[in-house]
């Protein structure tokens, strides 16, 4: 339950700060893990991208002050942190499908979107098969891309980096390379808030390779849990683990790597190991 309250304590501090700027990296130390891990829980339990939510509530206090007709649509923009009446016109019609100015006139339909709360619900229909594994520091190579504060973004980022080293043969390669656990191609998303954000596509070796990055991941405690199928399936599989797995395992999201395992190349049918780091819960 301590966890489910932090994550309503985040909400509260969104709702505090809708009229100044929202720091991403306090919703993560509020919610004990790095901004990146808050952000990829909340898009699991709310449904949309943590940034989208927190458009939409802006947009909709907006829509409540453009009614009073007592505020200017250029101060009401500048009240949400628009700098231009076009940006913020272009996020209104995004949200009320509608111009701030028509809100003015009476019998106007505008949308309300109230702030969120998070209650832990009876889910776990299907069975959920894990282990947990704690391993020392192991040593990646391959190559990287940095990552998007704002996840979402990342969703296009890092398919075209997988497309890229599947036709130039580097994936191959990477594949012949693997001599270490954990064996497989490996996705490893590196988010904690002290360092850069970046995802690795690697494999764990000891043959070092001068033209390809390299990479220590550190120790950590991590649950794995198996899956098959395509990319949607992964997604599917990680939604299960932070909205059914982690709220009542007596576990918490750790600030270490996530780590996908491909244990097999077929990105249609794929087999594969999703790692989320975790720290036992202190009671």
């Amino acid at each position: 339950m301590e966890w489910i309250e932090r994550l309503n304590d985040a909400i509260g501090y969104i709702e505090e700060h809708l009229t100044d700027e929202i720091d991403y990296g306090q919703l993560g130390r509020i919610a004990c893990c790095s901004s990146y891990h808050f952000q990829r829980m909340f898009a699991y339990m709310a449904g949309i991208p943590l940034s989208e939510y927190i458009r939409r509530r802006r947009m909709s206090l907006a829509a409540v002050d453009l009614q009073g007709n007592s505020m200017k649509i250029i101060d009401v923009a500048g009240k949400y942190g628009y700098n231009s009446p076009t940006s913020f016109n272009r996020a209104f019609q995004s949200v009320h499908g509608i111009a701030p100015s028509a809100v003015k006139s009476e019998g106007i339909s505008v949308k309300s979107f109230p702030p969120l709360t998070f209650k832990i619900t009876v889910k776990g229909v299907e069975e959920m098969n894990y282990r947990i594994e704690t391993k020392e520091a192991f040593r990646i190579v391959g190559v990287s891309v940095p990552l998007y504060k704002e996840i979402e973004k990342n969703f296009t980022v890092i398919p075209q980096k997988w497309q890229e080293i599947s036709e130039n043969g580097t994936l191959q390669r990477l594949a012949g390379m693997m001599d270490t656990p954990p064996m497989g191609v490996l996705g490893v998303s590196i988010c904690n808030d002290a360092e850069q954000w970046r995802y690795y596509i690697a494999v764990a070796t000891s043959q070092p390779q001068e033209d390809l990055e390299e990479y220590l991941v550190p120790a950590a405690t991590w649950a794995v849990f198996s899956g098959q199928g395509t990319n949607q399936s992964i997604q599917e599989l990680e939604q299960r683990i932070v909205t059914e797995w982690l709220p009542t395992s007596g576990y918490e999201y750790g600030n270490a790597a996530d780590v996908e395992v491909y244990l097999n190349p077929d990105p249609q049918n794929a087999q594969y190991e999703v790692w989320i780091p975790v720290v036992k819960k202190i009671v």
